[in-house]
């Protein structure tokens, strides 16, 4: 298999009433779990990678061990830019071998968020590379990624049909009451997702794939894992997984996981180190942590997005 775009990833997934798991990268203990994990369901998968990642480990690295899981595993993989908000730095991926690119101008006004949009669009179309845009912005943080409670806005449908005819963009990321990190609902809050926005948006651009981010739903047992085990993560609360798999049902052909990664990698390090304290080998602690994302994704893979079987 080769690196593929999004495009008949994401027709499958509307067609068959499930979603694609976007599982952001930047190591690879964290690409061995990942892809382990949808060769053992036979599932469609995208690797995502954000600025951040890109910077941390180096495109190079980063697109070297991506094609070794792909020579491992015989997947078809759609590698991702996760939140771009430039024009140069979309290009740069594309140039780079990237096959899909979020091009994020929800900080801008409507216009200027299009006229952006659209720059990224031709470039990508002439590379044969996929584009995600957005509308709407996600309160939380995630990177470089930040956006107080106060400066979120839900998606305003009535905007979707003519930002998606004016961009060309092939998905569309929304915001419905996701948001991004560990801490998406107070301690006492009922979790809710705004699925008459989604209805809404369905209808007025039916067949076309829709994009959740912040969409972690933060696994409790590797958060009791993190505070068993020195850390102090009281009161993170992600999004409930019925939910998703609802959403999944739906129009949404996409659904970033991030957070729960993270959650699982560091749980399963302080765990190791709590039981092991004399032991110093990255070998020996990244081995368990590695295994537990394999697991994790395995679960998301089946009961959340509904794409086992589906490569």
């Amino acid at each position: 298999m080769a690196l593929v775009n999004s495009k008949e990833m994401f027709k499958k997934a509307y067609e068959g009433g499930y979603a694609i798991g976007a599982f952001n990268v930047n190591n690879m203990e964290i690409i061995q779990g990942i892809t382990e994990a949808a060769m053992a369901e036979n599932a469609p998968l995208i690797l995502q990678v954000s600025s951040g990642a890109r910077n941390y480990a180096k495109h190079v690295y980063l697109m070297k061990l991506i094609e070794a899981a792909i020579e491992d595993t015989g997947l078809p993989i759609c590698v991702h830019l996760d939140h771009g908000d430039t024009f140069e730095l979309c290009k740069s991926c594309i140039d780079g071998g990237f096959t899909s690119v979020m091009i994020d101008g929800s900080h801008h006004s409507f216009e200027d968020n299009i006229k952006l949009t659209k720059q990224v669009v031709e470039y990508a179309h002439a590379h044969g590379v996929t584009v995600e845009g957005e509308l709407g912005r996600l309160a939380g943080i995630e990177d470089a990624v930040n956006v107080s409670a106060e400066d979120a806005s839900y998606t305003d449908p009535g905007q979707v049909q003519e930002f998606v005819e004016r961009t060309g963009v092939d998905s569309l990321a929304i915001a419905i009451g996701t948001s991004h990190g560990a801490y998406k609902f107070k301690p006492g809050q009922k979790p809710q997702l705004r699925f008459d926005i989604l209805e809404d948006i369905q209808k007025r651009l039916p067949g076309f794939p829709i994009v959740l981010h912040g969409a972690s739903s933060v696994m409790p047992e590797y958060v009791k894992m993190i505070n068993e085990n020195g850390g102090k993560m009281p009161d993170a609360i992600g999004i409930p997984e019925e939910m998703l798999r609802k959403a999944a049902s739906m129009a949404v052909c996409k659904i970033n996981i991030d957070s729960d990664l993270r959650l699982a990698m560091t749980g399963s390090i302080r765990k190791y180190f709590a039981e092991h304290p004399d032991h110093f080998d990255p070998r020996q602690y990244l081995k368990p942590a590695r295994a537990n994302i394999k697991s994790l994704v395995q679960h998301k893979l089946v009961n959340v997005l509904g794409c086992n079987g589906k490569a």
